[in-house]
């Protein structure tokens, strides 16, 4: 969603640097969270936590970081839906394919407004949160991706993660029924591990090189290249 979407990565990336670095004293600049974009803020405040002190974030520490960053996001306005990404949705649409969101995010003030940027497009049963996902669970690791296919099966009951078994797809569609658009190099470690055809689109600051060597298959420079290109893309991957 952040990044693909939303053109929220920048808002992100800033509300992070103010609460992580600015009040809570970890060493940081804005753009490393381009790298941890795609996780579950749950994930992103434990890695900081683990990296610089030397332990895990309690539950506590973590729900009161996500607050005052989520607090801090929203008072930064709204984010503009990504160019081009009505464009491709719209495509998607029109070859028939199912269309599911797979986000590590809980921000409500984005969530809120898919509908209106987005009509008619996503559904709650369509949709993978970020809280789907229990710490360890979340982008890199394949897990939301196997929850996606297991959604796009219609497979809608909650996943009992203590018998729950990555290996055996969770009862989901195929990799090979699936494409991934991601712009984050942990949605496309994700994607990659969970053996779907992943594009990526470059949109924020770091080199199309890190998402490459995160394993995605093609990388466009935008949402709007990625709509350009979109029928000779899914045509090759169709006929590869």
């Amino acid at each position: 969603m952040d990044g693909v979407l939303f053109d929220s990565m920048k808002n992100h990336a800033e509300a992070w640097y103010r609460v992580m670095g600015e009040h809570y004293g970890f060493t940081c600049d804005r753009d490393v969270f381009y790298l941890y974009e795609g996780s579950t803020g749950q994930q992103t405040i434990d890695a900081f936590f683990v990296q610089q002190r030397g332990r895990h974030a309690t539950e506590d520490e973590i729900s009161t970081i996500y607050a005052e960053k989520s607090q801090v996001f929203t008072s930064l306005g709204l984010a503009m839906p990504m160019p081009g990404a009505a464009d491709v949705l719209r495509k998607v649409g029109e070859r028939g394919l199912k269309r599911i969101l797979v986000t590590g995010s809980g921000q409500p003030s984005l969530i809120g407004r898919l509908q209106d940027a987005y009509p008619g497009v996503f559904t709650p049963e369509t949709i993978v949160w970020g809280k789907e996902c229990p710490i360890g669970h979340g982008k890199p690791h394949p897990d939301p991706y196997l929850l996606g296919l297991r959604k796009a099966a219609g497979i809608l009951e909650p996943l009992d993660w203590q018998k729950a078994d990555p290996s055996e797809g969770f009862g989901g569609l195929l990799p090979s029924e699936a494409i991934v658009v991601e712009n984050a190099p942990m949605g496309v470690e994700a994607a990659h591990a969970a053996g779907i055809y992943t594009v990526a689109v470059n949109t924020g600051p770091l080199d199309k090189s890190v998402l490459l060597d995160s394993g995605a298959d093609i990388v466009f420079d935008s949402m709007i290249d990625l709509a350009a290109n979109f029928d000779s893309l899914v045509a090759a991957i169709i006929d590869r």
